[in-house]
């Protein structure tokens, strides 16, 4: 668990913030220290944020309800505490507390919204956001043998056994003590936190209560103003123990903070946000990237498609343009045709052993000739598997051996023509692979 930073707003805008921080089980880390609320915010990093408003502007009461929870419970408590409210309800926060499992009242604090308002306003504008907000009083410890107060400067806290904590100026001190000598029942402890001043006639404590004793904290000035008041008081309580607190209450205050029974006032419409709902939040942000993230590797995949089309198109108008110059005798043919026409003519050039093929025509003509060294090439055409060849030859006989070695080795050779040139005979031959039986 984290750490916590206790922070105690103060009474009036005039008075400085105190605050402490304290280990998860409420133990003090560090002195307590005061000042502006935003020398306090250094300090929330990482810790959960308590904050603590004036006791004496806050109602508790314990009201008899129905067992009922939630909005329902909600609609009933101003209801069931408008008479002992002075205010209009609708101008009232009422925050609700867990009831004890054999009690059938539930504990509920009441404040002005306008107080609610301006103190979270205050803890926003100085950069906090509290995780809860008690009333002061309430961490005021609570002891089931023996009433417990705090004097502290103007005002003095009690919590006897039983009852909700009061908060009382320190003029009323005599009131205070018989609130913690006999503790009134719930619906008694209603009305003297709703009229504290009217409180006096309690000065004469229940003849059938048995005596309780006294647990005071102080501070030291406050003790030194006020001992002979309580002294006086003593032999109205079985024991009276007094504990001073040299640097303020706070550090009493956080040890009550692990599993504090305090109604904490941020409830209904002052409610955090959840963690659930700040989850959600956090994921429909992840989720809206994610989305994004995906629309745009669509759009530029979309885009790519069209530039890699476009190339496309360029290169087949670049075949069909070759293809036409490469073989205009068959410029009616489509991108798709010309690609495999062309395929075709170039495997048939680079097929050194084909039948039809250049290189093995003249390869063929050079072992023919390898008879007759006398007989030289002159001229060659070669157009669609036809080679001609225009040869010098000693005579006649000469080339039409060749013809017919030519023929021996699997070629179609037709002597075409031929005339005697000086002393030498020149004639055409045409060759062809020979066509299937």
């Amino acid at each position: 668990m984290a750490d916590w930073l206790l922070l105690r707003l103060p009474r009036t805008p005039q008075e400085a913030a105190t605050w402490l921080i304290a280990s998860a089980a409420g133990a003090p880390l560090a002195a307590t220290q005061s000042g502006p609320l935003a020398e306090a915010a250094a300090a929330a990093a990482g810790r959960r944020v308590c904050a603590l408003v004036p006791g004496s502007d806050v109602l508790l009461a314990e009201p008899e309800l129905p067992p009922r929870s939630g909005a329902r419970l909600q609609q009933l408590v101003p209801y069931a505490l408008e008479e002992q409210l002075a205010d209009n309800i609708d101008e009232l926060h009422f925050a609700i507390g867990r009831r004890a499992a054999d009690s059938n009242r539930t504990p509920v604090a009441v404040v002005g919204r306008t107080l609610m308002n301006d103190w979270l306003a205050a803890l926003r504008d100085a950069g906090l956001q509290p995780d809860c907000l008690y009333a002061d009083s309430e961490l005021l410890p609570a002891n089931p043998g023996q009433a417990v107060a705090l004097l502290e400067e103007d005002t003095v806290f009690v919590r006897a056994p039983g009852a909700p904590p009061v908060s009382l100026p320190v003029d009323a001190l005599s009131e205070a003590l018989a609130l913690a000598e006999s503790a009134p029942r719930a619906s008694e402890a209603l009305a003297v936190t709703a009229a504290p001043l009217e409180a006096a006639g309690a000065d004469e404590p229940d003849a059938g209560a048995a005596a309780r004793g006294l647990l005071l904290y102080s501070g030291t000035a406050e003790w030194q103003q006020h001992s002979a008041q309580v002294e006086e008081a003593h032999e109205r309580f079985a024991s009276l123990k007094v504990q001073l607190l040299s640097d303020g209450p706070l550090a009493l205050f956080a040890q009550q903070l692990p599993g504090t029974a305090a109604i904490n006032l941020l409830q209904g419409s002052y409610a955090p946000r959840s963690s659930r709902g700040a989850g959600l939040s956090a994921w429909r942000v992840a989720a809206v990237l994610l989305l994004s993230l995906v629309a745009l590797h669509v759009v530029g995949k979309a885009a790519e498609l069209r530039v890699l089309k476009a190339k496309e198109h360029q290169v087949d108008t670049s075949i069909r343009d070759t293809f036409h110059r490469a073989m205009p005798a068959e410029a009616g043919t489509g991108t798709t045709d010309a690609r495999r026409r062309m395929e075709q003519r170039l495997a048939m050039l680079r097929n050194g052993g084909g039948a039809s093929a250049l290189l093995g025509a003249l390869q063929a003509v050079a072992q023919a000739r390898g008879g007759s060294a006398a007989t030289s090439v002159q001229s060659l055409n070669f157009h669609d598997g036809l080679l001609e060849l225009t040869l010098n030859a000693p005579d006649a006989a000469s080339l039409d051996h060749l013809s017919q070695q030519l023929r021996n080795g699997g070629w179609q050779a037709d002597l075409i023509g031929g005339n005697t040139v000086g002393s030498a005979y020149q004639g055409r031959v045409q060759i062809h692979a020979q066509g299937p039986q």
